[in-house]
């Protein structure tokens, strides 16, 4: 039964033209019995039916045509004085039609509509229909428009409810894709901040364990005890960098900061200070300096400043030779926080500022100014005129 259902969907010509053969059957078969006018008015009937019967069966492949192949029908029975037979229930059919198909404009529906509703005047006009009193015509009249009025109604309420459920799966369909592409961007931002937060967390303490060790090997034989406060120091870098992980790993699986002794806060802007401590322990002379009255700022602001100056100072000891310094400058201001990071090494080729990074894979600025970004600040980063590096950013404490 659903397979000769969705045929019959497949199909409506088809089926149209079974029900206007049906209909222009039965048709003929009323004008050949009838004996009004002879056998010349059953031959005059015949194109009218069979107009009738073309209407039904093409109505939805070529709507506007059919209607008004269905007027001229109506007019030709006026003219000639064919009397209504069954075939004229196809203007029913044609009207419903014209009012249901969103591919016919609201002006030709509406003047369906208004034929539509001439035809019941014309008709007991043009045969003489009397009732009796001026009432009773009157009341056949508005009766006989009741069926045009319908089939009207009905087909413009069908093509309401049609375009209703099309603005809806639009609609639908427009909200599926913005979900896609909201989702699409969701997932890279936060792939680009996990890329930062291991890069950091990787590319500092790594850095000063391979320092270390290598110092430690260095000094092996000829100085046991700096190369054991060596091992100590890549000892407490691998826990510390362990700890971190821990702790960026724990909000990648629950979404929430962990508070456990297995987990470290964020770092803030108080701990810039342990950062300079534990490289100059690494062997990079530093010196810091703090302007301004310090005080608490927002946690983002925080952890992008405390990451910027662990960014510069990994890409010092990486690139700025064995005799570099560093300097690092805070400066509080009342809306917002400087950074000033500047080393006397080597530099960097233009080309790896330029392109988004020093770091030999082009990742150190590009995480720096995806991080300013986030919180609205400002990043200027190049080689300084007496050589070395300069990284110089404006924090404010509120987004612009």
């Amino acid at each position: 039964m659903q397979r000769l259902y969705d045929f019959l969907r497949r199909h409506p010509t088809g089926v149209d033209s079974f029900w206007a053969v049906l209909l222009s059957g039965i048709a003929l078969l009323q004008v050949a019995d009838s004996s009004f006018g002879g056998t010349r008015a059953q031959l005059i009937a015949v194109p009218a039916v069979v107009a009738m019967g073309v209407v039904v069966a093409l109505r939805r492949k070529w709507t506007p045509q059919m209607f008004w192949l269905a007027v001229g029908a109506g007019v030709y029975q006026l003219v000639t004085h064919s009397e209504a037979n069954t075939s004229n229930l196809a203007m029913l059919v044609i009207l419903f039609t014209v009012a249901a198909s969103s591919e016919v404009s609201r002006r030709l529906s509406r003047l369906a509509l208004a034929i539509g509703l001439t035809a019941s005047p014309l008709y007991a006009v043009r045969f003489t229909v009397d009732k009796g009193s001026l009432a009773d015509n009157v009341g056949f009249v508005l009766f006989a428009c009741v069926p045009f009025a319908l089939a009207w109604v009905t087909g413009d309420s069908l093509r309401t409810r049609r375009a209703y459920y099309a603005q809806l799966v639009e609609r639908n369909q427009r909200l599926e894709k913005e979900r896609e592409a909201q989702a699409k961007v969701a997932v890279a931002a936060e792939r680009a901040r996990i890329a930062r937060e291991l890069h950091d967390v990787v590319a500092h303490n790594v850095s000063v364990m391979v320092v270390q060790a290598d110092g430690a090997a260095y000094v092996m034989d000829v100085a046991p005890e700096q190369a054991k406060e060596a091992l100590q120091t890549i000892s407490g870098t691998g826990r510390q960098a362990l700890a971190e992980m821990r702790r960026l790993l724990g909000v990648l699986r629950t979404g929430e900061p962990q508070e456990s002794e297995d987990y470290v806060p964020q770092p803030d802007v108080e701990q810039i200070e342990v950062l300079v401590e534990q490289v100059r322990a690494a062997g990079l002379d530093v010196d810091f300096e703090v302007e301004g009255a310090p005080r608490r700022l927002p946690s983002g602001v925080e952890l992008t400043a405390y990451r910027i100056v662990q960014e510069a100072l990994t890409n010092t000891r990486k690139h700025g030779g064995p005799e570099a310094k560093a300097s690092v400058r805070l400066v509080y201001f009342d809306d917002g926080l400087g950074l000033l990071v500047e080393d006397d090494g080597r530099g960097s080729p233009h080309e790896l500022y330029e392109d988004g990074g020093v770091d030999g894979a082009g990742h150190g600025l590009i995480g720096m100014r995806e991080r300013i970004g986030m919180v609205g600040g400002t990043l200027d980063a190049g080689p300084r005129p007496g050589g070395g590096f300069r990284i110089s950013a404006l924090l404010p404490l509120k987004k612009r």
